[in-house]
């Protein structure tokens, strides 16, 4: 692996980006103390409308579409792109149907709603999924941007990984919710700026946007297939459907991005944040997903991987990076800064919503109501520090295990299906009641669990793998071998990205094939399935109340405030319908 070098300023630039944010956290934390619960974790609702949409924006993202996303395009094309197409909708849908009902009931944890909506089982069964999504999705997060570090400097992981992720632990700890945001605000500076600068200056190194276009096209990367075949990766139906449900989960009813929506004053602030954060969003995914194909352009004859300057591709951008620096100081360092504010604003906002929904559903239950509020913000704060610590010691499994983006997909593929699903039957079907919500929710994940574990398992040994686009390596200088030509030849004999069965002595079953872009969808429709029909045998006494659906289905309900809805059960429907 070809190592690149920083220099004095290359240092400064990523030193001063951590130092200010610790600083953030000193100044919040000492200076302007937090002294009750609802300040650490709410900011005592009075952030501002335009910190809280860029940290709605940065903390969303976070590394993975820094690294993790260019990569993925560059190994298997544009298809991915197609999710720019469904992020205006994601939001949308959130300020429509989600987000206003958690606002509503001023809730501090979003799993307190289903407390509200069905009961404390189904609470506590989401909010364990939650955290143990997060405890899967972290150790991701601060891989990368170490990953990154150690490409451009020679550092090991193992050295890097500690010391940042103690930066991001100290801020979070000491300023709460206000620290998280203000700090998530200055990286998404640095974040958009070093994504801009390095994308024109790529563009600019390749030829421009004709080059770009045309050797994309000669590698087959602007190819969109529409095919039907979930066992398929990339199609233009994971790029826009499959998504849309992930991408759902991940923003719409993620405890992190709702609990910044919840610090704001009124709904209306709720509303615009969301108007600019969608536009945020947007700005730096396609600059992200248009660095892949500006990546492939550059080594469009000559592979890094294949030529040994790389392990793996998630190195991709740390060497295109470097590779252009060369000809300005401080380059390196800004993007390298860029990449560590991503993935830190991410932590940061895990860990402060983490903390929140660990200590309201598993410790709060178990402290006197006579706990002082500096008592219970001491708890939290040795919470995220217990997280913290956690999360970064798992980054030494991670490193083991692959690909970013399929990584992180199919980990949280686990959850996100069923965590969706509590949510949606709740706020959309009233008929389902809890024990039909707390089935399809245990249903959903055990067979999601099953299907992921087991894919991994395949993946890990070379049983199924998932087939990259032809690279080559015919421009690479003499010192590269005919032995990686050829190998590179053969991979260009596949015409399809349909996962591959490599030979074996077990056959996987066609299911543990499927795209794992479709693991949130397949998750929900279990939910949505099992709830529906335990519901239509089962009873509930539990009024509904109206503030726990969603206005869109609300307005078409009649709910008696203290009494159960008109029709909360398949047989009341029916009895309704008769009588119209």
């Amino acid at each position: 692996m070809v190592v690149h070098q920083f220099s004095w300023l290359d240092y400064f630039l990523f030193i001063l980006m951590l130092l200010l944010s610790a600083l953030v956290g000193v100044y919040y934390g000492i200076i302007k103390k937090q002294k009750t619960a609802a300040d650490y974790l709410l900011g005592n609702k009075q952030m501002g409308i335009l910190p809280i949409s860029m940290s709605l924006v940065s903390s969303s993202l976070s590394g993975l579409a820094v690294l993790g996303v260019p990569a993925d395009i560059y190994r298997y094309g544009v298809t991915y792109m197609l999710a720019l197409l469904i992020f205006p909708l994601v939001i949308l849908v959130g300020a429509t149907i989600y987000i206003p009902v958690f606002y509503n009931l001023q809730i501090t944890s979003t799993y307190e709603y289903l407390s509200l909506r069905f009961d404390k089982k189904n609470r506590i069964f989401a909010s364990v999924l939650f955290t143990i999504q997060l405890l899967l999705f972290l150790p991701i997060v601060i891989y990368i941007p170490a990953l990154a570090l150690a490409q451009a400097t020679g550092f090991n992981t193992h050295l890097i990984t500690p010391i940042v992720c103690s930066v991001c632990i100290f801020y979070t700890t000491l300023g709460g919710l206000k620290a998280v945001v203000w700090t998530d605000a200055l990286q998404f500076v640095v974040m958009v700026g070093s994504l801009l600068v390095v994308l024109v200056i790529g563009i600019n190194s390749v030829g421009g946007f004709g080059v770009i276009f045309e050797k994309n096209y000669a590698g087959r990367r602007l190819d969109i297939t529409f095919d039907l075949n979930p066992l398929t990766r990339d199609t233009f139906w994971t790029g826009t459907l499959a998504n849309f449900f992930m991408f759902v989960n991940h923003f719409d009813i993620n405890q992190s991005f709702v609990q910044k929506c919840l610090a704001l004053p009124s709904f209306r602030a709720v509303k615009i944040a969301l108007g600019l954060a969608i536009v945020g969003i947007m700005t730096i995914m396609a600059s992200s997903m248009f660095t892949g194909l500006v990546m492939f352009a550059k080594y469009y004859k000559c592979d890094p991987l294949q030529r040994g300057s790389i392990t793996n591709h998630d190195q991709l951008v740390p060497i295109f990076v470097m590779e252009e620096a060369n000809f300005i100081p401080g380059l390196a360092g800004l993007f390298i800064s860029g990449i560590f504010s991503a993935a830190l604003s991410t932590l940061s906002a895990a860990l402060n919503c983490l903390a929140a929904t660990v200590y309201e559903d598993f410790i709060s239950p178990f402290v006197s109501k006579s706990t002082s509020q500096e008592r219970v913000s001491l708890y939290l704060k040795l919470l995220v520090v217990g997280i913290g610590v956690f999360s970064t010691l798992c980054v030494y499994i991670v490193e083991k295990l692959g690909s970013l983006l399929t990584l992180t997909v199919s980990f949280v593929g686990v959850t996100a299906g069923p965590l969706l699903g509590l949510f949606s039957v709740g706020m959309l079907i009233p008929m389902v009641n809890e024990k039909g919500a707390l089935s399809g929710g245990v249903t959903s994940l055990v067979i999601m669990f099953w299907i992921v574990m087991k894919t991994q398992w395949y993946n890990f040994n070379k049983i199924i793998t998932y087939p990259i686009l032809p690279v080559s390596t015919d421009g690479c200088n003499s010192t590269i071998t005919s032995n990686i030509n050829a190998t590179i030849m053969e991979s260009a004999k596949i015409l399809s990205n349909t996962t591959v069965v490599t030979a074996a002595t077990e056959v996987p079953h066609p299911i543990y094939r499927v795209s794992i872009f479709w693991y949130t969808l397949i998750g929900l429709l279990i939910v949505f399935f099992v709830s529906i029909l335990v519901s239509m045998f089962t009873k509930s006494n539990k009024p509904l109340k109206k503030d726990c659906i969603a206005p869109l289905v609300r307005r078409f309900l009649k709910i008696e405030e203290d009494g159960p809805p008109e029709y909360d059960t398949i047989d009341n429907a029916l009895k309704l319908v008769n009588k119209r």
